[in-house]
Parts: C-alpha cells; sequence; structure tokens
C-alpha cells in the first residue's frame, strides 16, 4: 500500500487541433492496487490468527488439573499455563539439585548442633619438633680430637586432637531431594498433558474486531 504508483491509473486520448495534424495513440494505464482490496486480505488473514489465538487463550483458562504425586495431591486446579511455567522450573531447579555439594564419604559425620552443621568425629595426630643432637663417631685420643657428628631427630613434643566441619549435605538427602523432583517432574507433565485433553470451544472473535474497525 505503501507504493503509490500501484494505486493510480491514467487515460487519455489526443485530438490534433487541425484534422490533418499530427495524430498520437490513446494511453491508457489501470489501477493494479485498490485499497479494499488489499484491506479485505489482510482483514480475512488477521482474523484467522485472532480466532485461533482466542480460541487457544480462552482454552489456557478453562484448562486445569491437580498435580498429584504418589495418591498426594500438591497442588489443586492449576491452569495449563502455569503447569507450563513449573516445567521448565523444575528442569533447572533439578540442575541445581544435582550440584547441591555433599559430606566426603571418607569421614563420618554426625550433625553438631552447637555449631549448626555436620562434624566428623574427632582424630589425633602428632606434633614433632626437630632436635638437635650429637652422635661421637670417635672418642678423643692423645693426639686426635673426638669426631661428632651433629644431626636432627624429629621428636614428639605434642597432639592433635581435630574435628571438622562441613555445611554440606549428607549424599543420602540429596539424592532423595532429587528423587522428588524427579516425582514431581512427571506429575506435572501428566497434570499438562490432562489439561489439554479438555474439549476446545472456537472463538469466533476476529471478525467483531475488524467490522468494528472497519465498519462492515
Amino acid at each position: 500500500l505503501q507504493k503509490g504508483a500501484l494505486l493510480e491509473g491514467i487515460s487519455r486520448t489526443y485530438k490534433p487541433r487541425d484534422d490533418d495534424g499530427e495524430k498520437f495513440p490513446p494511453e491508457k494505464k489501470l489501477v493494479q492496487l485498490k485499497v479494499q482490496e488489499a484491506v479485505q486480505t489482510v482483514v480475512e488473514a488477521l482474523t484467522d490468527l485472532f480466532d485461533v489465538v482466542a480460541t487457544q487463550d480462552y482454552a489456557n483458562c478453562q484448562a486445569r488439573a491437580n498435580v498429584v504425586v504418589e495418591g498426594k495431591t500438591i497442588l489443586k486446579d492449576v491452569p495449563v499455563t502455569y503447569l507450563l511455567f513449573l516445567e521448565k522450573q523444575l528442569v533447572d531447579i533439578h540442575t541445581f539439585v544435582e550440584k547441591l555439594p555433599t559430606l566426603d564419604p571418607a569421614e563420618s559425620w554426625d550433625y553438631n548442633a552447637e555449631v549448626d552443621c555436620f562434624a566428623s568425629e574427632p582424630y589425633q595426630t602428632t606434633k614433632t619438633k626437630k632436635i638437635l643432637k650429637n652422635h661421637v663417631k670417635a672418642e678423643a685420643t692423645e693426639h686426635h680430637p673426638a669426631q661428632v657428628e651433629t644431626y636432627t631427630e624429629d621428636v614428639i613434643i605434642g597432639y592433635w586432637t581435630t574435628i571438622k566441619f562441613s555445611g554440606a549435605i549428607p549424599a543420602k538427602e540429596r539424592n532423595q531431594i532429587l528423587e522428588r523432583v524427579r516425582k514431581l517432574q512427571e506429575a506435572v507433565k501428566c497434570a499438562r498433558e490432562e489439561a489439554n485433553a479438555v474439549n476446545v470451544e472456537v472463538k469466533k472473535l476476529g471478525g467483531d474486531v475488524f467490522r468494528y474497525i472497519f465498519g462492515r
């Protein structure tokens, strides 16, 4: 519609002033594009689009289902649009839980209420110190001094008692959370399929919109 030349037409004929004057053939250019026809084409296409979207949105308003896990209703009467949102979010939650740090399995852990985290069983290690000592390789004689060798020796001077603390969670707990996420994912998927199975009423709203706009 922005190409004005297509909307324009012309018809003209030439008549010489004198009967024996030069003659020219008539000129004619037909209108190639009419606004009314272009509008009608657009309206027909948009009417179908408006009807499809209206049918889908109205159906989504009516499409609802319960989210049930092992016979227990977790969420009741949930719209299908929220079920779609929930389904996508649970994928991210599953990834998040998978990456939760877990306690080192090489240690034995118990929850310690005083520090509000897990604590390992105490274990003991020694503290040593290097002490210089002399070793007489040869006693002194009348003609030679004693031959003495200096060396170091690690001597235990005390004991360390160590307890490790951790803010991680047991692997078993993480696995239990993951299992609940997976069950909820499956329940949401089933609920979405159930919600989408409702009978859809076709909505015809596009025609009303364009009849008002164009007065038809």
